[in-house]
């Protein structure tokens, strides 16, 4: 498996923290994965708690997987909110 999907939900905040933690240790557990892409397409509202759980992703993939990441499909208000706290330095856009 080179490719790691995770689609995020149209509310991307603390409600999602738990799924997507266990989705995060699911993904550092593995091996082989070359790239992370979070697909932001049905994202229409993200909190400062996504916000930490993207640079938690960052940190923990920088300890473990180290594979590319990548934010996909990120739009409107969404892609100005990570655009403004520089999420561009952590992920690809696409």
């Amino acid at each position: 498996m080179d490719n790691y999907s995770i689609r995020l939900p149209n509310r991307f905040d603390f409600s999602y923290h738990k799924t997507f933690n266990q989705e995060v240790e699911a993904l550092v557990a593995k091996t082989g994965i070359k790239e992370i892409q979070l697909d932001f397409s049905q994202v229409n509202y993200l909190d400062s708690s996504a916000l930490g759980m993207l640079v938690l992703l960052s940190k923990k993939n920088e300890k473990g997987v180290r594979a590319k990441l990548i934010i996909k499909g990120a739009h409107g208000s969404a892609l100005e909110i990570l655009e403004i706290a520089k999420m561009t330095k952590l992920y690809a856009f696409i």
